[in-house]
């Protein structure tokens, strides 16, 4: 596997502002990535480090990084006004990252940080070439009337979905469902057995996952 540089990273010119930290290859292809938590996280959660490895050993810079609701708070989920301004935060991001690569640009994010993702590109359309959602929050756990759909219809991104067979934020089936409401390209990789953490809760780690995403929006995008 190439070396990677790995570095902290902030842009304070802007706000909200940027924190997280950099990966960048020692043969960049020229992509970059920005990769984003779920609402009980941050940038260090053991899926994100795993997927910036992966991403960047295969030629990618890729920034992981904490959205403004983490950096003004260090533990706890965003509140009720969070959204918007975490979405500009993802914005911000992409910006930074744009002036350091050359690429494509992709926009991935586990869970809540996905959501807000993808919120963001059905907003913007032409943000990035290709979204990477893992674990969509399609609804509360046990809620499944709570559906959490209601921007799907106007993503024309391409996306990859990343779903555990043992989510309870969304079945298989009921992704399948959701998918069929996007009109742009898209792809749902299942990973059997997994929960809502993909296989990434404290020191587990699926090891061959990241892989299988970096292939699946490889071929997703071919």
């Amino acid at each position: 596997m190439p070396p990677t540089s790995i570095r902290e990273f902030s842009d304070t010119a802007v706000d909200p502002k940027v924190r997280g930290f950099l990966h960048l290859p020692e043969s960049p292809t020229g992509d970059g990535v920005i990769l984003s938590h779920g609402a009980g996280s941050n940038a260090n959660a053991p899926l994100l480090v795993a997927l910036a490895e992966t991403f960047s050993a295969n030629g990618c810079s890729v920034l992981r990084c904490d959205l403004p609701y983490r950096q003004s708070k260090s533990f706890g989920p965003p509140g009720p006004g969070d959204a918007a301004r975490d979405r500009a935060g993802l914005t911000n991001a992409l910006a930074a990252l744009k002036k350091m690569v050359s690429g494509r640009l992709f926009l991935g994010g586990h869970s809540y940080g996905g959501r807000q993702s993808s919120m963001l590109c059905a907003e913007q359309p032409d943000l990035v070439a290709a979204l990477l959602l893992l674990s969509y929050p399609l609804h509360p756990p046990r809620k499944p009337e709570q559906q959490r759909t209601q921007h799907l219809p106007d993503l024309r991104t391409p996306t990859l979905f990343i779903q555990g067979t043992r989510d309870p934020f969304a079945t298989i089936a009921e992704m399948e469902r959701a998918l069929k409401m996007i009109p742009a390209k898209t792809k749902l990789l299942v990973v059997e057995g997994a929960g809502h953490d993909l296989g990434f809760k404290g020191k587990t780690k699926r090891q061959t996952l990241p892989k299988e995403i970096l292939a699946e929006l490889e071929q997703l995008l071919s």
